[in-house]
C-alpha cells in the first residue's frame, strides 16, 4: 500500500512533570513523536524508554551507514511503506540498536506512521490491521502497592468501589522479605474480595528459587498472573519457575524485538506475553510477536505505564489480534499525572473500554500541555 504523501519532519519531544517522585518510576515524562507530512496530516506516537537517549536516537545526524538519526531516513519517504520503513531504520542502527534504545525509538515513529495512514485513509487503527476481534476490553487497575501491606488493602477497596473487576499491584515493597511479600499480597486480597481478579508485579526483584517459593505461597490468593519476579535475561530461572509455579508466569515488558520474545516463550516458557508497543518496534513488530505467540497457544496482554498514546495504540493491538484475555492494563497511579495534561482522556464506562473508532490512533493531544510541560 503507497500514498502521495511525503514526510517533512520527524521530532521527538521531551515531556516532564515539575516535580518527579522517586518511587514511581514511569509516567512523570514522556518522549512524544511526532511526524508531519507535506499534506499537513500530522501523525503521533510515543517512546517509553530513556527519553533523551531515544531522542538522541531519532534527532541525531548522520554518523555512518550502519549507526545514524532515525528521522533524516525518513524525510521524502511515503508514511504508508511501514513494513519497508522500520526495516530501513532496523538496517541503519545495525551497529548501534538491534534492541534496546533504537527498537524503542523505532517504535515511537511506528506507531507515528500508522496513525497518519489511519487518519489519511480515514480509518482507525485497528481496521488497518485487519481487526474487529474486540470493540471494548476489561480494564485492569494498575498501580503501585501501598506503602505498608494495610494501605495495599486500602488501596484495593478503592479501586473496587471505583468500578474495576481487576486490579495489578506491583513493585517496592515487595521483595524485602517473605512475611511482607506474603502480607502484601493477602492484605490486597482482602481489600478486592473474593470476585475480582489480582494480579501481582514483583519488579525483577527474585531469583528462580526465592521466586518458586512465592509463587506457592502466593497461590492461595487466586492469582490470575505473577509477573516478572525475575531478571529479564534470566531464561533459565524463567524456565524453572514456570515447569514450578502454580501461577500464571507473565513477563516482556522489557522487551525490544520478536528475537527476545522468542527466548522469553521458547527458552523461558512464560505463560502470558506481555508487550509494550512504544518499546517493542510499534505495530510493525508487534503483529509479529502476537503472532509468535498464538503459533504457541500463548495470550498475549499489553503492557503500558505511560500516557494516553501508549493506551490507545495498545487497544487497536488488542482490537487486532485472537490471542488476549480481554484484558487492557489501565494505569490508575496517583503520580502519573502528566497523561492527563497532554491528551484527551481515555475513560473506563460500566467496567468497559471501547475500543476507538476514530481515523488513526483516535487521540487527540493537547498543544497547549504539549507546550507546558515541553522541557527539550
Amino acid at each position: 500500500m503507497t500514498s502521495d504523501l511525503k514526510i517533512t519532519d520527524v521530532e521527538a519531544i521531551y515531556l516532564r512533570l515539575p516535580e518527579v517522585g522517586a518511587r514511581c518510576d514511569s509516567g512523570q515524562d514522556a518522549l512524544i513523536v511526532k511526524v508531519t507530512t507535506d499534506s499537513g496530516i500530522v501523525g503521533y506516537g510515543e517512546v517509553d524508554s530513556n527519553p533523551m537517549a531515544a531522542k538522541g536516537a531519532i534527532e541525531g545526524p548522520f554518523s555512518h551507514t550502519a549507526t545514524t538519526g532515525l528521522g533524516r531516513l525518513l524525510i521524502g519517504e511515503d508514511p504508508f511503506r511501514t513494513e519497508y520503513l522500520w526495516h530501513k531504520m532496523y538496517r541503519a542502527n545495525i551497529y548501534g540498536g538491534r534492541s534496546g534504545i533504537a527498537v524503542h525509538a523505532m517504535s515511537g515513529i511506528d506507531l507515528a506512521l500508522w496513525d497518519i495512514k489511519g487518519k489519511a485513509m480515514e480509518m482507525p487503527v485497528w481496521r488497518l490491521l485487519g481487526g474487529g476481534f474486540a470493540t471494548s476490553l476489561r480494564p485492569y487497575a494498575s498501580n503501585l502497592f501501598g506503602a505498608t501491606p494495610a494501605e495495599t488493602r486500602d488501596r484495593a477497596r478503592r479501586l473496587v468501589d471505583q468500578g474495576f473487576t481487576a486490579v495489578k499491584f506491583g513493585w517496592d515493597p515487595m521483595g524485602r522479605d517473605e512475611e511482607t511479600d506474603i502480607a502484601l499480597v493477602r492484605e490486597a486480597r482482602a481489600g478486592l474480595g473474593d470476585g475480582p481478579d489480582l494480579m501481582i508485579d514483583a519488579g525483577l526483584c527474585y531469583d528462580a528459587k526465592t521466586a518458586i517459593q512465592r509463587a506457592r505461597s502466593f497461590d492461595e490468593f487466586r492469582l490470575l498472573w505473577f509477573e516478572e519476579p525475575l531478571s529479564p535475561d534470566d531464561y533459565a530461572g524463567y524456565a524453572k519457575l514456570s515447569a514450578a509455579s502454580p501461577l500464571r508466569i507473565a513477563a516482556g515488558e522489557e522487551e525490544s524485538d520478536r528475537r527476545s520474545f522468542l527466548q522469553l516463550m521458547d527458552v523461558g516458557r512464560i505463560d502470558v506475553v506481555q508487550i509494550d508497543l512504544t518499546r517493542c518496534g510499534g505495530f510493525t513488530e508487534a503483529m509479529k510477536i502476537a503472532s509468535l505467540a498464538a503459533d504457541r497457544g500463548l495470550p498475549v496482554v499489553n503492557h503500558g505505564f505511560t500516557t494516553y498514546l501508549n493506551v490507545a495504540a495498545a487497544l487497536h493491538l488488542l482490537a487486532s489480534i485472537p490471542n488476549t484475555l480481554g484484558l487492557l492494563e489501565f494505569v490508575v497511579e496517583e503520580q502519573t499525572t502528566l497523561r492527563h495534561q497532554i491528551s484527551e482522556p481515555i475513560r473506563s464506562v460500566d467496567g468497559r473500554v471501547a475500543v476507538p473508532d476514530a481515523p488513526g490512533l483516535g487521540l487527540g493531544l493537547l498543544e497547549d500541555g504539549i507546550t507546558r510541560y515541553r522541557v527539550a
